[in-house]
């Protein structure tokens, strides 16, 4: 199998502000992780002091991460934790979302060991390795991505047409996986990604075409680069089946993950707010009552968001 692409990116050598953060991180966490990787919005513009940067930080393992502790137990039990930091130098100021997992929990969630899409999906898109212990952890990581892209063909291809356009192919497939979570962005957002990405996209569809589970070719046509699968009907009826019941879980667990950021994650309900209002475009406000008691009041709050479209 070819080896992960270098996806170019800011890097902890040409931004002191960012080789800050990323100290101050490791410092935090007891210099118990072992990769730092950057995905998101601010990895595709380029530009990491517009909006939040998305860190992933890879531990050792929770209790190295955190000591023995409330953090470590939920971090364990339904991963990942997602935090707030942020850091000043020189009056420049970055500010980012933290996201912590296991190297254990990050190696099983880029495989078929997880049913639910919510890391091999996400990691099937471009990603920064920003930092990395040594370089076997490197090669670790890596090798967790490709099988990320691998798991994601693996198990979108079959629920989706048996030949046609690779970018289609990944924004059907994209467009599968975001429909497991509570998510805010607008129609179209998936063929916006492909589109930015198209290389990087073609790049694991041929890195991965011999690896997968039933016939997979990609071949050429006019400049576009195509794909052919041929999966068995059961398999396909299956692999239908199967992403209507990750619609399900994934939904549940977001909503899990929401109730334990109220405990773990400090200013949890305005990042969220924030999260909102920076995909839906509409002023999201916390009402009193629900910041007085979240688990009280927070249902009726939810509902009422979803009603009006702010997430799906």
């Amino acid at each position: 199998m070819s080896e992960y692409p270098d996806i170019a990116g800011p890097s902890v050598d040409s931004d002191p502000v960012l080789a800050q953060l990323l100290e101050q991180l490791r410092a935090r966490h007891n210099d118990a992780i072992c990769c730092t990787l950057l995905y998101g919005s601010c990895l595709r513009s380029g530009d990491i002091y517009d909006g939040l940067l998305d860190l992933y930080l890879i531990c050792d393992n929770y209790r190295a991460a955190y000591g023995t502790s409330f953090m470590a137990s939920a971090n364990w039990l339904l991963p990942p934790n997602v935090f707030y930091a942020e850091t000043t130098l020189e009056g420049r100021t970055l500010r980012s979302k933290v996201t912590m997992i296991s190297l254990r929990d990050f190696q099983r969630g880029c495989s078929k060991a997880w049913f639910q899409s919510y890391i091999w999906g996400r990691f099937s898109q471009p990603t920064r390795l920003l930092y990395c212990r040594d370089q076997q952890t490197r090669s670790d990581i890596k090798n967790a991505l490709l099988r990320a892209a691998r798991t994601f063909l693996d198990n979108a291809a079959p629920a989706l047409p048996e030949s046609g356009r690779v970018s289609a192919l990944w924004q059907q497939a994209l467009e599968l996986s975001y429909a497991t979570e509570l998510r805010t962005e607008r129609n179209g957002r998936a063929a916006e990604l492909v589109a930015a990405a198209a290389d990087f996209y073609y790049a694991m569809t041929r890195a991965n075409a011999d690896s997968l589970s039933f016939d997979f070719a990609v071949y050429d046509v006019d400049g576009q680069l195509h794909y052919r699968s041929q999966v068995h009907t059961m398999r396909r009826h299956w692999c239908t089946w199967s992403w209507a019941l990750r619609r399900g879980q994934g939904k549940l667990l977001s909503i899990l993950r929401l109730i334990k950021a109220l405990f773990t994650f400090e200013g949890g309900l305005d990042y969220i707010a924030w999260k909102l209002e920076r995909h839906s475009g509409e002023e999201i406000l916390i009402p009193d009552k629900v910041r007085r008691a979240p688990l009280i009041f927070m249902w009726g709050y939810y509902w009422d968001l979803y009603r009006r479209g702010i997430f799906k």
